[in-house]
Formats: structure tokens, sequence, C-alpha cells
């Protein structure tokens, strides 16, 4: 064999061990059932903000937690203990994806992804619902 082709099998196989590595490390979509039943694992957890639950944000005792309540698409509470600032328009938010473990019964999470109503709204059916009024 060339060394070419010797190379390019090194590469072709390292690229494979690369892949099947990321794939295996990927955090899933769960519960916080789920997520209790593997603490180890990271997980995306969708749900609602519970807005009748405090929130608790105090940046000069430590800017980096942020804490709520969220309820799953299963319908289990649970407190979230975010390590992040407070994200701007947070009560705004739709749906709410948290990233993180869990740790005993509260959700550790390292990062959160909000779906705000304003930025999917279909501006065609804005400006029709406009002009009907």
């Amino acid at each position: 064999m060339k060394n070419k082709h010797i190379i390019a099998i090194v590469v072709i196989a390292i690229s494979i061990a690369a892949i099947l590595s990321t794939v295996a490390d990927s955090s899933t979509y769960a519960s916080f059932a789920t997520a209790l039943k593997s603490p180890n694992k990271t997980f995306h957890v969708v749900g609602l903000l519970v807005r009748e639950r405090p929130q608790e944000y105090n940046p000069e005792v430590d800017a980096d937690l942020f804490t709520f309540y969220m309820k799953d698409m299963e319908g289990i509470e649970k407190k979230v203990l975010l390590h992040m600032a407070r994200p701007q328009d947070f009560e705004k938010s739709e749906q709410i994806v948290v990233i993180g473990k869990m740790e005993g019964d509260e959700f550790v999470a390292h990062d959160i992804l909000m779906k705000c109503p304003s930025k999917y709204n279909d501006p065609k059916s804005e400006i029709e619902s406009m002009s009907r009024n």
C-alpha cells in the first residue's frame, strides 16, 4: 500500500471514532423522572415555568445562580438551579428547555433554551389580524 492510502485509512478511522464518541456522549430529551433514574447523565428537560412559585436571583451573593420551578411535559414539578445569570425576558418564555443533571431532588442546569412567543409568531398572521381591526 502507498503511504497516501495508509494515511487516508488512519484519518477515516479517527473520524469514525470521534463521531461515535460524540453520539455516545450526547444528551437526550427526557422528563424529570427519567433524569432522576440516571443522575450522572446529562439530559434536556422540556417544560413550563411554574409562575406561582418563587424565582431567586441575587447577583450580589452569586451572579451565576438563578433558581426557579419548572413543570416537565409529564406534569412533574422540580426546582431548577441554573448556574448562569438570570436570562433576559425569562417570564415571557412559552417553553423552557434546561440542560443538566438531577442532583437529589433538584435539577442542576448548566444551560437553558427558551421559546419566546414573539420570536415565533407568523408575521403574515399578525398583519392579517391587524387588518381585521
